[in-house]
């Protein structure tokens, strides 16, 4: 059971009762795109009688609101109208807002547009955007991202305990995320190289203002990604009072805080170390994680028209084993096959925004890098050196400059261009006894890699006939210095469409195409054969994967704060790496623990996937919310043959129920109901696994790629519900919640893994008919069990 809860002082003090006391909602409304502020704004709270009009800074305040969530309208003549959702009202301390209008194609009247619902010309089809209050509060979601994500159409995971995020039937090594327009390549702690997923979020969601979520249509300034992008939004720091938060839980300890430094700056800042490992240790598990982390977000206003911010992010991560839990043989399993552990990672960037009449400049500027470190050894005996099974060891360094331009031209047209400049280190040695169907084959190698990429964008926008039709024509160019194939930026020419058309006020029919690419990951790169110690990929003629994209949708917009979507998506790829020692194509990997693409390629791999997604999504509308998603998606990419199989990712049908309603007195009561087809999985290689000399190496089963996804899993599906209530009080908050994930005990059953027969010593056992080969046993591959967790949050 999971407990969480955050220390604070002098709990049972009568000075911090209230008795009928009320909120203050305060901000500012400024325009997007100069920053300049927006007097005589209206501001005015959804429901309420309570309203304000800004002042010539665009300031505004608003008083005697009862604690509670409100919806927050804004709007003035010649933008074009925002709703935010689910502003929370305190009485601790004032509710502060920063909000940023859109200018209208029209100045003549005000144009009546939610914020969140809103057509974006860039990618009028594939947006979706999450607020705070949505990640906080997610039945199931544990406060982390990737897992509240599940709940929109097109999302998949490939199991119950990892990030890995599956959009629309391509690789979870597809994703890209973006923290403040910085690019940000590890959001997991015990990232897994050369894909995006791991274990547990590293971003605090506390800072998170909002989520941007790109299934497809991509801006022309997010590139290097095929599947997703994530945009997430910080808060900037309070500008009145210093807030402080400690935080103690069954998994983690973490303090935050955030408030002025100066009159024109603020900060905001987070750490946070699990004792995982003394949890585990009391349960006997065979493993002990321990993970860390760190973020922060500091922000200087240079004047009224210069902005400077500083972030970071940072992890460090330890994976041990427990030797002393190996009483079963399902323990000894799994001490046999887990390696030892340890990585730590950082993203530190810069970004400056220089706003003047007609647009803004943004210069970012940004440091990456991701250490990992594994061994294992025969037996865990370190001992010996003879045991010695894994050493591998890398580093990949990621320094990144980006200008970009965005400015509206007198003809009504938005033009928003840039360039970007990457030098990249990676530095990889690696050691590892590889089983194979004829026998153990060593790879052993150091390689180091340095190399430039480049890239140039633009995006011309413009809306037509009073804002019903809006397009948008966008190019992208990408190179790198790895090889020939990539230097010329014309092989990685990427075009990009979009139209939306408003069949009236609440209908509208939206279409992009694109081709995008994605260079292929740095283990990929810097793999070098163990003979010739050549960058193997490199002489075979490795490229950037291509994916082309086609979208077209429909929606429909309520006036109860809701939308109806139907979307239907078709995704081919190209040059996509195709391994040659197991002869698969490298798209089906990514979704376990350790390294990814580090082995010999050729890029001659094909995919597609294509599908259809329904979703209903409704914002908060007297006390109602909830999300509604059914996908229909088919995912293959090529065999050995070049026949089309079904991928890893080939999810069929996801449907996804996510709901919930505020009661009285500050109730609330949510759900989430998944339901997905039982994923594809390749079976064993029986013989080649239990050969001695494989075994001896790699005690666990060799797949055979020859029957690639031929099996498929039975189909899941499970009920998080979550209750929650609220107390507030004069100088603090008081949030208690019951959170139940897999109410009914849902089970997930996988192919039996496979073992060997031992004696009473615990030594296997040699087939007596064939002495080359051990006797198999199995081990029952089931999970699946209700997790309920208990939470007190209280906010100062």
């Amino acid at each position: 059971m999971h407990f969480r809860f955050v220390l604070f002082f002098v709990f049972f003090f009568k000075s911090f009762l209230v008795f009928a006391q009320s909120g203050i909602l305060r901000g500012k409304v400024s325009q997007a795109l100069t920053n300049d502020p927006v007097a005589f704004a209206s501001v005015a709270v959804e429901g309420e009688s309570a309203g304000a009009i800004t002042d010539e800074q665009g300031g505004f305040e608003i008083t005697g609101l009862e604690p509670g969530l409100y919806n927050v309208i804004v709007s003035s003549v010649g933008y074009a109208s925002q709703t935010v959702f689910e502003v929370e009202v305190s009485i601790a301390r004032p509710a502060v807002l920063e909000i940023r209008l859109e200018a209208a194609a029209t100045e003549l009247e005000a144009v009546e547009v939610i914020a969140s619902f809103s057509r974006n010309a860039e990618s009028p089809v594939s947006l979706r955007s999450i607020g705070p209050n949505e990640i906080q509060r997610a039945p199931g979601g544990n406060r982390d991202i990737s897992k509240v994500v599940l709940s929109l159409p097109g999302v998949a995971s490939a199991t119950s305990f990892r990030n890995d995020i599956l959009v629309r039937g391509g690789s979870p090594a597809e994703n890209k995320y973006f923290l403040d327009g910085i690019e940000v390549p590890v959001i997991n702690h015990f990232q897994t190289q050369g894909s995006t997923g791991g274990a547990i979020g590293m971003i605090n969601v506390d800072f998170i203002k909002q989520v941007d979520f790109y299934s497809g249509a991509f801006p022309a300034n997010r590139g290097n990604a095929l599947s997703s992008v994530f945009d997430f939004v910080q808060k900037d720091g309070r500008s009145d009072e210093w807030t402080f938060n400690a935080a103690v839980g069954a998994t983690d300890i973490g303090l935050s805080t955030e408030g002025p430094v100066s009159e024109n700056s603020s900060l905001v800042f987070s750490v946070r170390r699990s004792y995982l490992q003394f949890l585990f240790k009391a349960l006997d598990l065979s493993f002990l994680p321990t993970y860390n982390d760190l973020q922060f977000k500091y922000q200087y206003k240079i004047g009224a028209k210069d902005k400077l911010t500083l972030l970071g992010l940072g992890a460090v991560d330890d994976f041990r084993l427990n030797l002393d839990a190996n009483k079963t043989k399902e323990q000894r399993y799994t001490l046999n096959n887990l390696p030892v552990n340890t990585q730590w990672n950082y993203t530190l960037g810069a970004k400056w925004e220089h706003f003047r009449e007609n647009g803004h400049y943004t210069l970012v500027l940004s440091r990456s890098v991701l250490n990992n470190e594994a061994e294992k050894y025969r037996g865990n005996d370190d001992s010996d050196p003879d045991n010695k099974l894994l050493d591998y060891g890398s580093r990949e360094m990621e320094n990144k400059l980006r200008a970009e331009d965005y400015r509206r031209l007198a003809s009504g047209y938005t033009l928003q261009y840039g360039a970007g400049l990457e030098y990249i280190r990676y530095r990889v040695n690696t050691f590892s006894l590889v089983p194979t169907a004829g026998g153990v084959v060593p790879k052993d190698f150091d390689s180091e890699l340095d190399l430039m990429k480049w890239s140039a964008f633009a995006q011309l926008s413009k809306e037509y006939l009073n804002n019903k039709l809006s397009l948008s024509l966008g190019i992208r160019a990408d190179a790198a210095s790895y090889s020939e194939e990539m230097r010329n930026m014309l092989e990685q020419l990427s075009p990009r469409f979009s139209v939306s058309y408003a069949l009236s006020s609440r209908w509208a029919v939206n279409f992009n195409a694109g081709i995008y690419y994605q260079m292929p990951s740095y283990t990929v790169l810097g793999y070098r054969d163990t003979n010739t110690n050549q960058l193997q990929n490199k002489l075979n003629g490795l490229r950037f994967i291509q994916g082309n994209h086609l979208v077209a949708g429909i929606s429909y917009q309520t006036s109860f704060n809701s939308k109806f979507e139907a979307e239907g998506f078709w995704k081919t790829y190209s040059d996509y790496p195709f391994l040659v020692r197991d002869s698969v194509n490298l798209a089906n990997f990514g979704a376990g623990y350790g390294v990814v693409g580090n082995d010999e390629v050729e890029s001659t791999g094909k995919g597609r996937a294509y599908g259809l997604e329904l979703a209903y999504q409704q914002k908060l509308w007297k006390g109602f919310y909830g999300i509604a998603a059914y996908t229909l998606v088919k995912s293959e990419f090529t065999d050995n043959k070049g026949s089309y199989v079904p991928s890893s990712w080939d999810s069929r049908h996801i449907i996804s129920l996510t709901g919930g309603k505020k009661f009285k007195k500050n109730w609330e009561l949510g759900f989430r109901w998944r339901y997905l087809t039982g994923a594809p999985y390749t079976p064993y290689d029986l013989e080649s696994s239990l050969l001695i000399e494989n075994w001896r190496v790699s005690p666990k089963g060799l797949l055979d790629f020859s029957a690639l996804n031929t099996g498929r899993l039975e189909a899941f599906h499970a009920l998080n519900v979550r209750l929650d209530k609220k107390y507030y009080f004069r100088k603090w908050t008081l949030r208690l919640y019951l959170d139940i994930e897999n109410l009914y005990g849902s089970k997930v059953k996988g192919p039996d893994a496979i073992d060997v027969v031992r004696n009473a010593s615990g030594e296997p056992e040699t087939d007596p008919q064939r002495p080359t080969h051990y006797l198999p046993d199995f081990i029952r591959n089931e999970s699946g069990t209700v997790v309920p967790s208990i939470g007190v949050v209280v906010e100062l």
